[in-house]
């Protein structure tokens, strides 16, 4: 079946096509006349959250596996000189619930794209000297990690949060567990997770939707249909504040200070939005102006929001001296408390027209677009377009956000997580 929807400042024949093929395999199809460009992203229900403690990071290691080598392309450099010779883009990432894979090419390079991104997905072999060898080069990436410490903090907040289960885990995994990891064990992974059912094929840019559709149903169709393994369930529990202090010897202090919130799937998910902006989602923010430009106490001030499917927090990240974690804390927790009690319709209009507008500049790219819907249609099972994000944005009330806010900012829900030489006495979490 294939069901059409309206694309949001397109004219109405161009349209975004969804059709599930008979192995199950789901396929989004978003076609534009005016680019130059083609992207195609493949995503797989799978991320850490769906790992055992032993087989911590395989999720990971297996994406860096896709791309060592097929039997038509039996090396690395066989599949990277096939795109960089068209000036193509290619990448993949791993979260905690999907994994990803794309390719990005000038528009009359489809069918490279396609032949290139099916053979690696379909057919990679997995060879014992590849994974050898590109064990050493995740172990140097989660150096660069743990090296980093606006990466790092990311990794201890979450592992304040959840603790010893999936949830609290690296995604990178961890030295030992990644060691320890063998063919079988990529081979199982791929037999349980990548499966077609589970799987999103999504293409967005300057294509004909019949060619392309052919395309996929040639290389595709042989996908595995199948049922894969559901994650186990998050524990969240907390009755009091918890702190995580990693002493490391840096010039900054690092802080992630934060709080349990809403899932992918909460009514109040727009509001929770809404709600990060304003207090530190850009440079008219309430945190940015305080800590930035009132105080002068960090060069770096974000309050980010993750929605999972089934886990949500907000959070303010900063650096700042290493004598200022106090006084940086302290401005944090003002602000979490004030704006349980005080939000003017003037800064709910300013945070509402910045998402607004940065979700449209963020699709002027096809590989964002064709991101955009993939995941939508992965973790949700349904799309709405950037029209329909936007309204629900404009849905959000002043009573919504302060509903939001009160339900969110209580003390016993307080998470700190401090990346510090020093470690601060008697640093209290309250509000």
């Amino acid at each position: 079946m294939i069901q059409f929807l309206n694309l949001a400042g397109q004219k109405l024949k161009n349209m975004i096509i969804k059709k599930t093929l008979k192995n199950g395999l789901r396929v989004i199809l978003a076609p534009l006349e005016k680019t130059q460009s083609f992207s195609v992203f493949i995503f797989v229900k799978v991320g850490s959250k769906y790992e055992t403690k032993s087989k911590r990071g395989i999720s990971h290691f297996l994406e860096h596996m896709y791309f060592k080598g097929t039997e038509r392309r039996p090396d690395p450099l066989s599949i990277s000189k096939e795109l960089d010779r068209v000036g193509g883009v290619f990448n993949a990432f791993t979260s905690k619930d999907y994994t990803g894979y794309f390719v990005k090419v000038e528009k009359n390079y489809m069918p490279l794209a396609l032949d290139v991104v099916s053979d690696i997905f379909l057919n990679s072999l997995f060879k014992e000297e590849e994974i050898e060898k590109e064990k050493t080069v995740i172990l140097e990436e989660i150096k660069m990690i743990k090296d980093n410490p606006t990466l790092y903090i990311d990794v201890l907040f979450e592992k304040l949060l959840y603790g010893d289960q999936p949830a609290g885990w690296s995604i990178a995994g961890e030295e030992e567990t990644v060691k320890n990891i063998k063919r079988k064990d990529i081979l199982n992974w791929v037999n349980n997770f990548y499966l077609a059912p589970n799987t999103v094929l999504s293409i967005a840019g300057n294509f004909k939707v019949n060619e392309v559709l052919s395309k996929i149903k040639n290389y595709f169709l042989k996908l595995r249909p199948g049922k894969s393994p559901q994650k186990k369930k998050v524990i969240e529990k907390q009755k009091t504040p918890k702190k995580l202090i990693f002493q490391k010897d840096t010039e900054q202090a690092h802080i992630a200070l934060g709080v349990r919130g809403f899932n992918l799937f909460h009514p109040l998910r727009y509001p929770f939005l809404v709600l990060a902006t304003l207090l530190g989602g850009n440079m008219s923010s309430r945190l940015f102006q305080r800590l930035r430009e009132k105080e002068g106490l960090a060069y770096y001030v974000h309050t980010d929001i993750e929605t999972n499917p089934d886990t949500g927090y907000l959070c303010t990240f900063t650096g700042v001296d290493r004598s200022k974690i106090r006084d940086a804390v302290k401005i944090i927790l003002e602000e979490y408390k004030n704006v349980t009690k005080e939000i003017s319709e003037k800064e709910i209009e300013l945070a509402k027209n910045y998402l607004k507008g940065r979700l449209m500049l963020s699709l002027e790219e096809t590989n964002s677009l064709a991101s955009f819907y993939g995941i939508q249609e992965l973790l949700e099972k349904k799309i709405l377009t950037p029209q329909q994000k936007i309204k629900e944005i404009d849905k959000v009330k002043k009573e919504d956000i302060q509903k939001a806010s009160q339900m969110i900012f209580k003390p016993q829900k307080l998470n700190l997580a401090l990346i510090s030489p020093l470690k601060p006495k008697n640093l209290k979490l309250t509000l």
